[in-house]
């Protein structure tokens, strides 16, 4: 895994072996980040099921202000821990551990600008993250959202107040992009 674009371009992320990590790849990696090419720059970005922290590091690496991760896994934050140290990245970045749909129903802070989820394949975990996302307060209007699942799982046509914009897939997984529209009433 490696920085595709920005400050630390090129970069290696630290190697790893852990089995519950499904890193995205860089083909999908590179079609997220030029999709929102020129959202990034004073960004504020979650990045829901952190796993190794490589979606969020590549937010930073290309302007993002701040990329705050929700990782459940102790060997997950264990890894994110060890490729924020590598590039030197300071306070910009922090890492919560908690379980990323009870994080998104109780959390009461600032809105987001970007999400970025990559939860683990199931048959519903993509479904009930953007279920909770839809009823969250780290929505706020314009918040934009991506999310990786199985191209078998179950991902409907709507979460109001959330808008689809736009479904690929990509060989077994899909990326879906939704958005909470600037008109979107946000209690």
């Amino acid at each position: 895994m490696r920085i595709i674009a920005g400050r630390w371009r090129g970069r290696r992320l630290v190697s790893f072996k852990a089995d519950h990590i499904r890193p995205t790849t860089d083909r999908v990696k590179e079609s997220v980040f030029n999709r929102w090419q020129a959202l990034w720059e004073g960004a504020r970005v979650l990045d829901l099921y952190a796993g190794t922290g490589n979606l969020g590091l590549e937010a930073l690496s290309r302007g993002a202000r701040e990329v705050v991760a929700v990782e459940l896994n102790p060997k997950s934050i264990e890894i994110i821990r060890k490729n924020v140290e590598e590039l030197e990245v300071g306070r910009e970045h922090r890492v919560i551990r908690d379980e990323v749909v009870k994080f998104l129903n109780r959390y009461t802070g600032e809105g987001f600008d970007l999400i970025l989820a990559d939860p683990p394949f199931t048959e519903s975990l993509a479904h009930e993250t953007l279920l909770a996302l839809s009823g969250s307060k780290v929505l706020k209007p314009g918040t934009q959202i991506m999310i990786e699942a199985s191209s078998h799982e179950r991902v409907e046509a709507e979460y109001p107040p959330l808008v689809e914009e736009l479904r690929r897939d990509y060989g077994d997984k899909q990326l879906s992009f939704w958005t909470l529209p600037e008109t979107a009433h946000v209690e």
